[in-house]
Parts: structure tokens; sequence; C-alpha cells
């Protein structure tokens, strides 16, 4: 682990809600964290100290948790010895594993039959007829009106005394599945 440094001492007294850092003049910043009720975009940032730190390669840069300001080497490649360490470990803990149980597999339901595609396609099928049956009744009248009416009520009837029976039959085939 890196070790950390003090560059300037501070003392700064840090408020909840906002997110410290060194700006690129080496001044202490702060902008307001995302959180509810802000609105979105960049947040605005104010100087808080102006300290004129001077920044080298090679170091993290940051405020402790005194207010002052700090830095730390920043960590560049790996040792070789601790990646071989490390994957011994891993090893060790690949060898014991937990015994796999067997879960029972339930059973499918055998399919349904297509009943209710039947019923759809019917219902289309009435529901497209009695569409132009109304408009065919309402120039009926009209013509039933100039005509005879007492033909056009037995006719009516008869039509009506069918749709009965076709009805009946269904209901009678359902009944028995």
């Amino acid at each position: 682990m890196a070790k950390t440094q003090v560059v300037a001492k501070v003392g700064l007294k840090k408020e909840s809600g906002y997110l410290y850092f060194i700006d690129k003049d080496g001044d202490i910043s702060r902008a307001q964290m995302s959180r509810a009720g802000r609105k979105k975009g960049k947040a605005s940032r104010k100087k808080v100290a102006k300290v004129g730190v001077k920044k080298e390669s090679g170091y993290l840069y940051f405020i402790d948790k005194k207010g002052n300001v700090a830095r730390a080497s920043m960590a560049r490649g790996r040792k070789v010895g601790k990646k071989k360490t490390a994957k011994k470990k891993a090893t060790k803990r690949k060898a014991v594993k937990k015994k796999a149980t067997k879960r029972k597999v339930a059973k499918k339901k055998p399919a349904k039959k297509k009943k209710a595609v039947k019923k759809k396609v019917v219902k289309k099928k009435k529901a497209a007829k009695k569409k132009p049956a109304k408009k065919k009744k309402a120039v009926k009248k009209k013509k039933a009106a100039k005509k005879k009416p007492a033909k056009k009520k037995k006719a009516v009837k008869k039509k009506v005394a069918k749709k009965k029976k076709a009805t009946k039959k269904k209901a009678a085939k359902k009944r028995k599945r």
C-alpha cells in the first residue's frame, strides 16, 4: 500500500453533500454531489481555499480526513512475487466444491385441444355477418313499407326459428364434450 504524505496543512472543515477536490491550479474546490432535487448538468465549482500546490506526475493528490492536502504514489505495474501467491490461493479455493443436488423436474400437463380457436373464428364470422345484415334490414324496411308487410314478417319468423335451432344444436354438442 502506498504511503501518504501531507503536502499542505489547511485544516479544512467539510460540509456533507459536497465533493472536495484539488483543481488544476492546486487549490481546494468543491462541487455539489448529484442527489435528488439537484438539476442535471455540470455542478458549479467553488474555490474553498487557495493553496497553490504544484502537482508532480506519479502522485495522486487528495484532501485527507483532517482537511489537509495529501498525496500518495500511484500504483505502476505489479510485482511478480505477489501474482504467484495469489494464484496458489485461488487454486486451493477451487478444490473445495459443494456437491450438486438433483432436482425433480415437474411433469408437463398435456396440451389442451384448440377449442378456443374455433370459438374465436365462429364469433368473428357471426360479427361479420351481423354488420351487413343491419344495413340490409334498414333497406328492406323501406321496401317493406312500400310492399306487402305480411310476407316480410313470416320470413323473419322463419329466420329466428332457424337461429334458435342452430344455437340449441351447438349447446348440445358442447354438453357431449
